[in-house]
């Protein structure tokens, strides 16, 4: 991941937390909707920092290619 990338992450972690407990969620649907409204702060923060200078917060650095076809081992 790319330095920005990180900073955004973890004020987004956390507001999830936040969100999380403020709601007190209990369980997955729950916990799933913190997590979205947590999506909308971290999108509108990364959007405001690219809009100045114009570069992409998000990089390619971490892309996992898909996995190849996995080998049968009880052959």
């Amino acid at each position: 991941m790319s330095g920005a990338e990180l900073i955004f992450t973890a004020p987004a972690t956390l507001s999830t937390r936040h969100i999380a407990e403020t709601e007190e969620a209990k369980g997955v649907q729950e916990n799933a909707k913190a997590g979205k409204k947590r999506g909308a702060v971290a999108k509108n923060a990364r959007k405001g920092k690219e809009s100045k200078p114009g570069k992409s917060v998000v990089t390619g650095e971490n892309f996992l290619s898909p996995a190849k076809e996995k080998k049968d081992i009880h052959q």
